[in-house]
């Protein structure tokens, strides 16, 4: 596998830059070869993007079962769980707390670990900053860039939609996000955000930390 090397490695292409390593830019490099992020032992990464923009894809193919922690699996296992029919709204707060509470017990390990962010949940990333803080590693935004036509079809390609309500706050919320980003301003508490498209994103073969 071609190894680009370490995120702060990885040249910005079309971000700018507000200090070393703080935003790269791999908007535009293709799927050209494998490429594989890496991050120091203990550091903890969020991944966040659109619904159905591709998050959870790129979790399970790059972050592997170990160090990772995807509110989709969750949702997966209950729905398994549930009578048929049954609603998700119904036993939604029971997902969620299932989600959290086992994000706070890998977060208490000190394990590194790759977390799925739906990217409006700024309170989530001020938890996970804090607890990077806390261990003295650092938190890293990886921010999918699709497009809402692409995100609708990978909703529909996994046979569930958000509401038009939710979608467009998601939407707002994404596109912050990507705004700050090309300015050069990481969120409050990452050290670092990495700007991925679906083909850059594809290209992404590991998630690996390092010592």
């Amino acid at each position: 596998m071609a190894a680009t090397g370490t995120v702060d490695a990885v040249p910005a292409q079309r971000g700018a830059c507000a200090g070393p390593g703080r935003v790269r830019d791999l908007r535009g490099a293709g799927a050209r070869g494998a490429r594989r992020l890496g991050f120091a032992q203990g550091d903890i990464v969020v991944v966040s993007g659109l619904p159905g923009g591709g998050k959870s894809t790129l979790i399970k193919r790059a972050a592997g079962e170990g160090g990772a922690i995807d509110s989709q699996d969750t949702r997966e296992r209950w729905e398994r769980r549930m009578p048929g029919g049954l609603p998700y709204g119904v036993y939604r707060p029971l997902v969620r707390a299932a989600h959290y509470w086992g994000l706070w017990r890998t977060l208490r390990s000190g394990a590194s670990v790759v977390v799925h962010d739906c990217g409006t949940q700024a309170w989530v990333r001020g938890l996970l900053a804090a607890a990077a803080r806390r261990r003295g590693r650092a938190l890293h935004l990886l921010l999918l860039d699709s497009s809402p036509e692409e995100a609708l079809s990978g909703q529909a390609a996994r046979g569930r939609r958000v509401t038009a309500y939710a979608f467009a706050r998601h939407r707002g919320a994404v596109t912050r996000l990507l705004r700050e980003a090309e300015a050069g301003r990481p969120p409050a508490g990452c050290a670092s955000v990495t700007l991925l498209d679906r083909p850059s994103a594809a290209a992404v073969a590991r998630i690996t930390f390092h010592s």
